[in-house]
This record gives C-alpha cells, sequence and structure tokens, in this order.
C-alpha cells in the first residue's frame, strides 16, 4: 500500500535563530555551528545531524540519515540573533562561560564578535539572583512585547532571513501556575497593557513571537507558553509550539533508567538526586522560588513513567527528593549523582549509584539544534499548536490538556521517528516483526 505523505514547503533561504538568553547555552549552540560549518568540530549529539532512520521491514536495509530523509534547513543556512540582559557580544559571553576551550573560541572569535546581544525584557520579580543594564524600558508589558517585535523586523531586515523561529535560552523564573490571566487570549492581552504581574519577560517573548507567526521553543521550565492563551495564539496563527526544559544531565539518566526498572517490574523505594552546579544557571536557581520550578519540572518524571497508581506495590510509596546546590568553582561542569534505591525478587534490596560527571551546556546545544531544525520543518509542514512529538528533549513536555505527558525516553523516539515517517508517507513502524515468521 502506497501513503501519501504530507504536503512540505522546501527550505529555501535561511532561517533566523533568535534566542532570549545569550548565555552559555546559546553561546555553545552558535559557537558549536559555526565550528562544524568550519569543518573544526562534529555535531555529537545531534539527531538531526547524526541519527538514522529505519524505512520500511529490517530486511529491506533502508536507513537513511533523518537529514536526508526529511527536509531540513542546511547548517549553512541559520542566521543567529538574541537578547541578554548583559551587553558583551558572543565571543566575550562564551569565553566568560568557560565551557570551551580558548582554541577552539579563537577559531569562531570573528563570527562570535558580531553577535551583539539586543536590549532583553527582564525584570528581577521573576529572576531575583541575576541583574543587568542591558534592558528594555516601557510603561507596560504590551509595549515591551511591540518592542520585542521590532527587533525581530529589524533582524529580519537587516540578515534577509526567509524565516525565523525563537528559542528560550533563558534563565528559570519564579515558579508559577496558571492564573485568570492566562486563561484566554483577550485576557492576556489586557493583562500585557496593565502590567499584570502573573506575565513573565518569557511571556512578553513568546506573545510577541506567536503574534508574527514564528515558532516558539521553551528550554526552561518555566510556565511560559504551557497557557491556553498562548496556546490559542498558536492555533490561531499557525504555529507551532513546544516545551519544557531541556533535558540534559539527571533527568536525562531517568528517563533511561526507570523504563529499564519499569520494563523488569523491579520496584523502587526511593531516589535520591543532588546536582552540583556554579553557572549562571546555578545562581538562579540558588533562589527557593526559582528552584521550586525546576524542581517542579524534575519531580514529574518518574511519576509518569513507573505510574505508581497502575503499579501500588511496586512505586506506590516511591521517596523521592530532588536538591540543586550552587557550587561557583564548578562552572558549567555539572555533576549529578543519584542514589537508587530498587528491590526485587521476594522483596530483597539492591542500591544503584550514578555519578554523571557532565557539561550541561554541551548536552544542551545539540537539543537547541534539534528543536530549531524540527520546529521549523513542523512549521512548513502546516503543524500548528503543540508539537508533542518533541517531548523527547523536554523534562517536562507540553501536551494536550486532557493527556498525560510521556516521559519514556524510548516511546519518546519511536513518536518522534513515526512522525517524521508520517510526514514523509512511510509506514510507521511498531517493531511487532510476526512477518518475518509467518
Amino acid at each position: 500500500m502506497i501513503r501519501k505523505g504530507v504536503k512540505i514547503a522546501p527550505a529555501k533561504g535561511k532561517l533566523g535563530v533568535l534566542i532570549p538568553g545569550m548565555g552559555a547555552v546559546a553561546t555553545t549552540f552558535i559557537a558549536g555551528v559555526e565550528a562544524i560549518r568550519k569543518g573544526l568540530a562534529r555535531p555529537i549529539g545531534s539527531l538531526t545531524q547524526m541519527g538514522t532512520i529505519r524505512l520500511g521491514k529490517r530486511t529491506d536495509n533502508r536507513v537513511p540519515k533523518i537529514g536526508d530523509f526529511v527536509p531540513l534547513a542546511g547548517l549553512n543556512d541559520l542566521t543567529f540573533g538574541g537578547w541578554d540582559i548583559f551587553p558583551d557580544n558572543g565571543y566575550e559571553i562564551a569565553a566568560k562561560a568557560g565551557v570551551l576551550d580558548r582554541s577552539l573560541l579563537d577559531a569562531v572569535r570573528g563570527e562570535l564578535e558580531t553577535l551583539r546581544p539586543m536590549k532583553a525584557v527582564f525584570n528581577r520579580r521573576y529572576v531575583k539572583k541575576l541583574d543587568g543594564p542591558n534592558v528594555k524600558r516601557g510603561r507596560n508589558k504590551w509595549e515591551l512585547a511591540q518592542q520585542v517585535q521590532d527587533d525581530i523586523r529589524q533582524f529580519q531586515k537587516r540578515t534577509g532571513v526567509d524565516r525565523t523561529v525563537m528559542i528560550w535560552c533563558g534563565s528559570t523564573e519564579i515558579f508559577m501556575k496558571p492564573a485568570a490571566v492566562h486563561s484566554s487570549l483577550p485576557l492576556f492581552e489586557k493583562g500585557l497593557k496593565k502590567n499584570d504581574p502573573g506575565i513573565p519577560s518569557s511571556m512578553v517573548y513568546a506573545y510577541a513571537a506567536l503574534s508574527m507567526g514564528i515558532p516558539f521553543a521553551n528550554g526552561a521550565p518555566n510556565l511560559t507558553i504551557d497557557i491556553e492563551a498562548l496556546r490559542q495564539l498558536a492555533r490561531k496563527n499557525d504555529v507551532p509550539i513546544c516545551g519544557k526544559d531541556f533535558k540534559t544531565g539527571q533527568t536525562l539518566m531517568k528517563t533511561i533508567l526507570a523504563p529499564g526498572f519499569k520494563a523488569r517490574m523491579l520496584g523502587l523505594n526511593g531516589w535520591f538526586s543532588t546536582n552540583i552546579l556554579g553557572n549562571r544557571d546555578g545562581e538562579v536557581l540558588d533562589d527557593p522560588e526559582s528552584f521550586k520550578t525546576k524542581e517542579e519540572s524534575k519531580l514529574g518524571v518518574l511519576e509518569h513513567i513507573l505510574q505508581p497508581s497502575v503499579y501500588p506495590e511496586l512505586y506506590g510509596k516511591i521517596h523521592h527528593k530532588v536538591r540543586i546546590n550552587y557550587y561557583p568553582p564548578r562552572g558549567d561542569n555539572k555533576e549529578g549523582w543519584d542514589n537508587i534505591d530498587i528491590f526485587g525478587w521476594l522483596g530483597y534490596p539492591m542500591q544503584i549509584k550514578v555519578d554523571f560527571l557532565c557539561r550541561d551546556s554541551i548536552l544542551a546545544a545539540p537539543i537547541v539544534l534539534d528543536l530549531v531544525l524540527f520546529l521549523d520543518l513542523a512549521q512548513r509542514a502546516g503543524m500548528r499548536g503543540i508539537q508533542e512529538w518533541l517531548s523527547f528533549y523536554f523534562k517536562s513536555p507540553m501536551c494536550a490538556p486532557e493527556l498525560y505527558p510521556e516521559h519514556d525516553l524510548f516511546i519518546q523516539l519511536m513518536k518522534l521517528k513515526n512522525t517524521l515517517r508520517h510526514l514523509r508517507g512511510e509506514d510507521l513502524i511498531t517493531h511487532l516483526g510476526l512477518e518475518y515468521y509467518d
């Protein structure tokens, strides 16, 4: 049977990548793309650049690279811009972040020095541990949103980009729950004009982007686009959105290990997680209100994977603790330490210890690249609203309000690849495999 794929507009011309929050993650991503363009490094960790996808039966031997299978923008077509509360250029920011070796930074210094952050929308009410001089002024949040849109138009005109994507790489804001101002687009727009405290800086950026038909991804655990008002705006303007919170270190390990325990019906008594982190993110999360936002993002993973209501004997009484410790000497080289208390046959206890000495921005950079390219693909394929197939990249994936999020990394990957197969008219793969034994 021949299936018909989805009509996808070609990836012609330049793709503008706009980033609120030009810190360690953003500059590691941009410097990496520039280095890869020059043949100085490889895009390790990027599914769009290195991953393959199986098509048809295993015996067909059709396993193209994802980048050859779906029409993605090329790395040479990416053009960067962004906002930050500090006025340093991209090279200065990357050097201070200390993620990449100076020799690599010097090889792309010219490209990074041309990257100068625009003045940011920022209010210390929402990120209490940071402050900087490169900040916009306006009578209200509506006016600030208009200023962001002016920035976008000027960027598009200056660079000549044909399409634009926005991805939040800024800091974690204080914990917020959906409120009345978030319940509809008209109420949200009134809230912008009235400076409603329920609208943090990240929502101003998201509103500005979605109003202009620009896809938006949320890389932090902030509420941001996970509200009805902005979901309505995304659907109204036929814009894809996704989030939230890049899945990098410790939570990545949880979404790999927890499905394995559940698959083997091994019980879990407790999971204690602590992080040592010294970069700007660590400083921000030293504030209890910002930590609460991150904690909620991290804690939900095990519950959704292990389903304690379905398996009460195995997972009904889990003691799950998460801690984040700001330790400046560690810099961007985060350490995630886990103590896992499991039990097996006849209830006999066992322990697993994980010490993940990871590099936060090194793990996040390829996620940013993949999300930029996949969101642009979704836009050209006419996909709008929440892109649940991109849950693979997030700690706290967005989904329809009536659904629970899927956290199992392997189910997420199957969903992502089947979405790509669907777009190109290929058969979806279930891994049933009975046809080989008929």
